[in-house]
């Protein structure tokens, strides 16, 4: 005797499972596809991708330690070091006196670092309105109503891999 009810809900989480492992999979090649192709755009700025994205955390982000930067940019002390080095170099940033501690430094962008970050910022806005608009209206509408959710997805990964992280550190402990 057959049923005409369907696939039972093993087999309907299996599929959601299915869809959403297409779905993710989908997400990070295209995320790394965009990154990419705005590589074009970025070298417009004059600074290798690595000090592009220091400068883009202190612009808008704010001043920060150097450890601090480096942990925000995912890198070593010592090569977060060159990094704002070469930037101070260029004029794109500067080391203040922390706040609170008289015996440390933040590290904050200088007008001039700001405005090439705005400038670079711009350059990939308009690389993507100008795909965006090849775009049929429908397809448009779609990713207009679902971009807000790629920063929660960044931020649901993020604490994700923090978790992972404090439960590695814990497990060598």
């Amino acid at each position: 005797m057959e049923s005409n009810q369907g696939p039972g809900p093993a087999a309907r989480e299996l599929d959601a499972d299915l869809t959403l492992s297409h779905a993710a999979s989908a997400l990070n090649s295209g995320a790394i596809h965009l990154l990419r192709s705005l590589a074009a755009v970025d070298r417009q700025a004059g600074l290798t991708r690595a000090r592009l994205s220091a400068l883009s955390v202190l612009v808008f982000g704010g001043s920060r330690t150097l450890g601090e930067l480096a942990a925000a940019d995912g890198v070593a002390g010592p090569t977060m070091t060159r990094m704002v080095n070469g930037l101070i170099g260029e004029g794109l940033a500067e080391r203040r006196p922390h706040p609170t501690d008289g015996r440390a430094v933040t590290i904050a962008a200088t007008p001039g670092g700001e405005t090439l970050m705005r400038a670079a910022q711009r350059r990939r806005i308009e690389a993507i309105v100008r795909a965006l608009a090849g775009l049929p209206a429908e397809q448009r509408r779609v990713l207009v109503s679902a971009v807000g959710l790629l920063d929660q997805v960044a931020s649901a990964v993020r604490s994700e891999s923090a978790a992972g992280a404090r439960l590695v550190i814990t497990r060598k402990l």
